[in-house]
C-alpha cells in the first residue's frame, strides 16, 4: 500500500510539475511493490490455512490486495509500453497511477466495512490491542521492510537512469555513424 501511495505521489508530481524523475520513480517502485504485494498474499494464505482452515477466502482484505497486485502488473505493462514509445509517453502511466490509488483506502478500510474472517484492526489511532512486545516487533519489522523497499527503489532508479543514458549514447553514435 505504501508503494502504490508513492506511485500516486510520483504520478501527481509528473502530471502537475512534469518533473523528469517522477516517471522514473514510478517505474522503479512498481516492480518491488508488485513483489511485496505478492509476498503479502502468499504469506497471508500460509497464515490463513491453519487459522481459517482454507488457503483462500474471498474476503474483502484479501480480494482488494489481489486487485492491488493486478493493478501493479497493469502499471508495469503500461509503463513498459509507454517507455518503448519514447518521449511524452509517461502521461498515461501517471494517470493510471492516480486512478489506481482509489484501491488504497479500500484495502485499509476493508476490515471495518465488511464483516469477515479477518480480525478487527489491532492498531488504531492512539491505541493498540497488541501486547507491547508484539507491537515493538511489528514496528521494527515495518521500519526494516520500508528501508529495504526504499533501498531497492533507489537502486532501480539508478539502473533505469543508467539504461536511458546508455541508450542515448548508442543513438548518438548510430547517428554519427550514419552522418559520418
Amino acid at each position: 500500500m505504501g508503494g502504490w501511495s508513492a506511485i500516486a505521489v510520483a504520478s501527481l508530481t509528473e502530471l502537475v510539475w512534469r518533473h523528469p524523475l517522477a516517471g522514473i520513480a514510478g517505474r522503479a517502485i512498481a516492480l518491488p511493490g508488485a513483489i511485496f504485494s505478492l509476498l503479502c498474499l502468499a504469506t497471508g494464505s500460509l497464515w490463513g490455512r491453519p487459522a481459517w482452515g482454507t488457503w483462500w477466502v474471498w474476503d474483502g482484505r484479501l480480494t482488494s490486495m489481489l486487485v492491488l497486485f493486478f493493478v501493479y502488473c497493469g502499471y508495469i505493462a503500461l509503463a513498459d509500453a509507454a517507455n518503448r514509445d519514447g518521449e511524452g509517453g509517461s502521461r498515461l502511466p501517471a494517470i493510471f497511477g492516480l486512478v489506481g490509488a482509489v484501491n488504497i483506502p479500500i484495502i485499509h478500510y476493508s476490515v471495518l466495512w465488511w464483516n469477515s474472517l479477518h480480525q478487527p484492526p489491532s492498531i488504531s489511532a492512539g491505541k493498540s490491542e497488541m501486547a507491547p512486545e508484539f507491537l515493538y516487533g511489528l514496528l521494527a519489522s515495518t521500519l526494516g521492510f520500508s528501508l529495504i523497499f526504499g533501498a531497492v527503489v533507489l537502486m532501480r532508479m539508478r539502473t533505469i537512469l543508467a539504461e536511458s543514458q546508455a541508450e542515448a549514447r548508442l543513438r548518438r553514435r548510430a547517428m554519427e555513424a550514419i552522418d559520418g
